[in-house]
């Protein structure tokens, strides 16, 4: 029983944050665990061992919060950085990666919420230059649950050797979309859920042919600003990451068969724009978490759609920006997130008895497997 848990938490998690332990050379000394926990709730010792150990071949850092009406938790575990070996900043900035959709979800639907865009009505009659007509028939809802039919659109390669060629080079977001609309399309829209940042992408260029301003500035003025998330921005075309952040590092095999922690932490996302540009705080994405869920940031007749599978698509589990998950007796809504040197997850009941959000600075961020780290953290957090 206790596999088939495991078992069952990885595949329906489906966070794709990274690949198996690598053999690798010596790392800096672990960096100690410092945790707080509540008397009730979180399983603290559970969640303290999850992160011990660190840094390790598997991740170089992790910061966690575990909130809600049961009882908080907060650790962190690994280091700033491989060279100097100080210990993780608990309050470090780093890439959410794709939880940037739960944002992007939520400015969409405020703009529904005002009556400037609906729901139903085909993407086209926002942005009839953009989508050529084998994606006529693709609307606002199917872009949000994934259900478009869309293809992916092109990156600078596919590797991490040919994206690291390039990670200070810039890929506009019209550029990727333009690359996926030349394709055919995967299925008719509505028929069937593919999980694809293209659809967010064309999300965020719809958010400003509306309202006239950048994805950015709206982001800020209806879910940042709203929701206390100072730490929180879209960098653009900027590769730092501005303010106190942990280093990230990818593991690379070499020739000889060792691996090399390159260093990631500088990298050009604006390919990524509304899918998954942003860089945040585990503190600040547990306000948005918080918020949103209370109803504070989008209006509560919009926000059940973040709480709505498309119907009638067999193994569907992606609403607008959330994923429904099911653990331990509980039901979440949840985004997982990873860029090169960082996974991000965030997850919480509905009536937000459980919140989790953390942050591991994944050595393997864009494998095909679940990053054992972050596994062990959701399995005792979320249990």
């Amino acid at each position: 029983m206790r596999v088939r848990r495991r078992t069952v938490l990885a595949a329906s998690l489906a966070l794709a944050l990274g690949a198996g332990p690598l053999a690798a050379p010596a790392l800096a000394a672990p960096g100690p665990a410092a945790a707080h926990s509540t008397a009730t709730g979180p399983d603290g010792a559970a969640l303290g061992a999850a992160i011990s150990g660190l840094p390790d071949a598997d991740a170089t850092a992790a910061l966690v919060r575990v909130g809600g009406t049961d009882g908080s938790w907060r650790g962190s575990a690994g280091v700033h950085d491989l060279e100097s070996g100080r210990a993780a900043d608990p309050d470090a900035r780093f890439r959410a990666g794709s939880t940037t959709k739960v944002v992007t979800a939520a400015v969409v639907l405020d703009l529904v919420a005002e009556g400037r865009v609906g729901l139903g009505t085909r993407v086209r009659h926002y942005l009839p230059e953009l989508l050529g007509p084998r994606f006529a028939g693709v609307t606002v809802r199917q872009l949000l649950n994934h259900t478009s039919g869309i293809p992916a659109g092109d990156g600078f390669g596919n590797s991490f050797a040919e994206q690291y060629a390039h990670r200070f080079d810039t890929l506009s977001p019209r550029d990727v979309v333009a690359s996926a609309v030349a394709k055919e399309r995967e299925f008719a829209p509505g028929t069937q859920q593919h999980y694809l940042n293209i659809n967010y992408t064309v999300l965020g260029l719809l958010v400003e042919k509306v309202t006239g301003r950048s994805y950015a500035s709206e982001a800020a003025r209806r879910v940042l600003r709203p929701a206390g998330m100072r730490d929180t921005c879209f960098p653009g075309t900027d590769p730092r990451i501005r303010g106190p952040h942990n280093h990230g590092y990818q593991a690379v095999r070499r020739d000889d068969g060792t691996t090399e922690f390159v260093d990631v932490t500088d990298w050009n996302q604006a390919d990524r724009f509304a899918a998954g540009d942003m860089i945040s705080t585990t503190a600040d994405l547990e306000r948005l978490v918080t918020r949103l869920f209370r109803g504070d940031l989008v209006p509560r007749p919009q926000l059940r759609e973040m709480f709505t599978l498309p119907a009638r698509i067999e193994g569907a589990t992606m609403s607008a920006g959330l994923q429904r998950f099911e653990f331990g007796g509980r039901v979440y809504w949840l985004k997982s997130g990873a860029r090169y040197g960082y996974g991000t997850l965030v997850a919480a009941t509905r009536d937000l008895s459980r919140t989790l959000v953390l942050s591991v600075g994944a050595t393997d961020a864009k494998g095909e497997a679940m990053n054992p780290v972050t596994e062990r953290i959701a399995r005792a957090a979320l249990k």
